[in-house]
């Protein structure tokens, strides 16, 4: 089965709308459906409705920040196995630890290329298409 044709749900948080509206483009081009937030709060108001197969946060965001929306989604049962993607301005080795502690299970540096996040989102969505 290809994802390809199928598609995912992609949901993207970030404080920016440059990468907001890069990161929907990239995505769209490569056949997903996206959903925007703004910040944390935004997202945790949408997650449920929207039911992502992925998602894209910022770190560094006002009000909640990337690692405590990712906690807070995670805790939901509905959400546990939802591939999280931490984006980061700053390529640290604390930030990718700490991602993984709130539960991400990639970190991708900003300005991302188209490609590298369609193959993030491949390399990802493959492991949520195998569980369907």
């Amino acid at each position: 089965m290809s994802i390809s044709s199928s598609g995912l749900k992609v949901l993207v948080i970030d404080d920016s709308n440059t990468i907001r509206r890069s990161a929907e483009i990239f995505l769209r081009q490569g056949g997903h459906e996206v959903l925007l937030s703004e910040d944390g709060f935004d997202a945790l108001s949408k997650v449920n409705d929207f039911q992502p197969d992925l998602i894209f946060c910022d770190i560094l965001m006002p009000r909640l920040d990337g690692y405590q929306t990712c906690a807070i989604i995670k805790r939901n049962v509905k959400f546990s196995n939802v591939p999280f993607v931490m984006l980061s301005s700053k390529d640290g080795v604390f930030d990718k630890a700490r991602g993984r502690m709130a539960g991400s299970q990639d970190y991708l540096t900003k300005p991302f290329t188209k490609d590298q996040l369609l193959q993030t989102v491949q390399a990802l969505g493959s492991s949520k298409q195998r569980e369907i």
